[in-house]
């Protein structure tokens, strides 16, 4: 063989091989961004997206490289999801980088939150694959801190729901009787007043008379006359109706030495054509609907009476079934039953809570703002009475917000047991999943929930936890928290945001700092410092951490904070 040919081909086969064993240079910082950067916590997850460009005549064609994001914090790293890229020579199912143009490369990137991440560095490493040989790549650092302000979303501040008592100072109650007039009559027969139903209107009136917890408010009486006849003959007998029941009451009064009853009222009506209807729609009258339909055409009573008159083959039947009924006076009697004062409550609870009823006892623990007062009050009416779910539910309120989780659930399940139907303990429920991150078992709780009046606290929290910042801000409407605030600044309505934090009735650290992080992104350095130093005074902690959070970079803290 020609010795020329020889080495040009020896020369080749060296090039072909020096082409095929070159190694992937290592990365170039300037060749990716991050967005964001620096990192922000989204509900509890710090996502991002790492983008690449990757030049022309660099990605080796038979190289394959994983990219692995680290974020790297307190002497720790957490790794997101590798993605792979390879060269146009490499068998898979990646995405080829051309050698000849280079390409564009999206690194979807997520970690789970940790407070720890204020300070940290997202990094880059590299493996790469060339056929049998693996190597690593120099890391490079991309975005630098983590953003943590949606991370005070706080479940533990959402107030739980309160089974309501039913407890009542004062209920009215209302007690009948009806005295029946022989037609075109309006005086009272002696049997009238000796039905069963007198009886009982005048012993509950004397009684309520004899008793201090009873209050007889008013005694009513309305006359009636029946619709047939002349309007002014019917108005001036349903008028006498009401002279002669109003005597007879008041002479009643006087011998059962009746004084103290309240408003004596009475009023007449000429012609009951609101009772005829009604009982006529209650009879069996076989022609009851031709008869409604007359009351319905025609609105001048001297003109129905008649169209019903002309009504032959039923006016008899109504004459004997209906229209003696609506010949009457009734006799009403108001009468308010006072219940315990809130010191006798209070008294008999100390002395022997068993006298008290749930309702009371229920009623008796919101006399108190003291948690510790209201758990002790809800944990006696859960031994006294153990099958009313309210009992069990208020008592894992007052646990939620002392903290006890456990206990607060404990007791949310056991009145949700007693009564699988009720919206407090569901909502409840809904919060201690939350405070566990369990976001499904909390949506399915809420959804149970629909339609209590404070579900809408729970629900913007619950949003905000899941990162959907738009749903939270409807789900709050006009709430007045720390929860709605946060979910207004992650919007960027930051006026709104401000209004609301200031309209808080009892502002804690969180509020205060949350203020001054509207001072960060608003540019008012007073805002910032004069709330840091508010924050400092409730939670040295809190204040600690602004040091470090980023947004308060530009700012110095130190010496406001004299930490």
């Amino acid at each position: 063989m020609n010795k020329k040919i020889s080495l040009a081909l020896a020369m080749g086969g060296l090039l072909i091989f020096s082409s095929c064993s070159k190694k992937v240079n290592p990365f170039a910082a300037d060749y990716f961004t991050a967005n964001p950067n620096p990192l922000e916590v989204v509900g509890d997850k710090v996502p991002a997206t790492v983008t690449a460009k990757i030049p022309a005549k660099f990605f080796v064609k038979d190289a394959e490289v994983t990219v692995t994001p680290y974020l790297v914090y307190s002497d720790t790293e957490t790794a997101s999801q590798p993605y792979t890229v390879q060269g146009e020579k490499v068998r898979g199912n990646n995405q080829v980088i051309n050698y000849e143009n280079g390409g564009t490369v999206t690194i979807p990137v997520m970690y789970l939150y940790a407070p720890e991440m204020a300070q940290s560095d997202l990094q880059l490493a590299f493996n790469v694959t060339q056929g049998k040989k693996q190597y690593a790549l120099p890391r490079v650092s991309v975005a630098t801190g983590v953003i943590a302000t949606a991370a005070l979303a706080d479940a533990g501040t959402v107030t739980p729901a309160i089974a309501p008592d039913k407890f009542q100072r004062v209920i009215n109650e209302k007690y009948a009787a009806e005295i029946k007039f022989l037609v075109n009559q309006s005086n009272i027969r002696k049997g009238e007043l000796t039905t069963d139903e007198m009886a009982a209107l005048h012993s509950k009136i004397a009684e309520a008379n004899d008793d201090e917890n009873l209050e007889i408010e008013e005694v009513n009486i309305s006359s009636y006359a029946s619709p047939e006849g002349g309007l002014d003959f019917n108005t001036k007998l349903a008028e006498k109706r009401e002279q002669s029941t109003s005597k007879y009451l008041k002479d009643k009064f006087k011998k059962d030495k009746i004084t103290e009853f309240g408003e004596l009222t009475a009023q007449f009506t000429a012609e009951d054509w609101e009772g005829f209807q009604r009982l006529v729609s209650q009879s069996n009258i076989q022609d009851k609907e031709l008869i409604l339909s007359v009351l319905s055409m025609y609105k001048d009573p001297e003109q129905r009476e008649k169209e019903i008159r002309n009504l032959s083959s039923v006016f008899d039947q109504l004459a004997d079934e209906i229209l003696p009924q609506l010949r009457y006076s009734r006799i009403t009697a108001s009468i308010n039953v006072i219940g315990k004062s809130d010191e006798e409550i209070a008294q008999i609870y100390e002395l022997n809570p068993k006298a008290l009823t749930v309702d009371e006892i229920l009623y008796f623990a919101t006399l108190t703002n003291d948690n510790e007062q209201k758990l002790n009050i809800y944990s006696t009416a859960a031994e006294l009475y153990p099958n009313d779910y309210r009992t069990y539910n208020n008592l894992g309120v007052c646990q939620y917000i002392d903290q006890d989780y456990d206990a607060a659930k404990a007791n949310f399940e056991q009145a949700a047991k007693l009564a699988s139907d009720k919206a407090e303990p569901q909502m409840n429920l809904g919060l201690t999943s939350l405070i566990e991150k369990n976001y499904t078992e909390a949506g399915q709780k809420f959804g149970s929930a629909a339609g209590l009046e404070e579900l809408n606290e729970a629900m913007g929290t619950y949003y905000l936890m899941l990162g959907d910042n738009k749903a939270a801000l409807k789900a709050f409407g006009d709430s007045k928290s720390n929860n709605a605030a946060l979910a207004q600044i992650l919007n960027k309505d930051y006026s709104k945001a401000k209004s609301t934090l200031s309209a808080i009735n009892n502002p804690d650290a969180t509020t205060y700092y949350l203020m001054a992080v509207l001072g960060a992104r608003t540019n008012n350095e007073q805002m910032v410092y004069s709330n840091l130093r508010q924050v400092s005074k409730l939670d040295k902690e809190m204040a600690q951490n602004a040091l470090t959070d980023l947004e308060f970079a530009k700012f110095n803290l130190a010496s406001v904070l004299n930490l």
